[in-house]
């Protein structure tokens, strides 16, 4: 069996990352108004082609906002360009 692909991530643009991330915060009532932005980094040998900065969170919804990004940030990798 291919363990690899249990463990990949989904290749998804900014676009989608961006609408993921701003459904999933949606979702947590202490996150609703969670301001954020999507930016691409440089690849490492980890991986971790994109990250969400938080720019506006309410202090007691630190914690479930970063969670909820951590989430995001194991499932998708940035899409190669075409």
């Amino acid at each position: 069996m291919d363990f690899n692909y249990l463990n990949g991530k989904t290749a998804a643009t900014l676009d989608e990352i961006r609408v993921r991330v701003a459904h999933a915060l949606a979702r947590h009532p202490l996150c609703r108004n969670v301001r954020f932005d999507i930016v691409s980094v440089a690849r490492t040998r980890r991986g971790g082609n994109w990250t969400v900065t938080l720019q506006s969170v309410e202090p007691r919804a630190v914690w479930e906002a970063s969670e909820i990004v951590a989430d995001i940030q194991d499932a998708y990798e940035l899409a190669a360009a075409a």
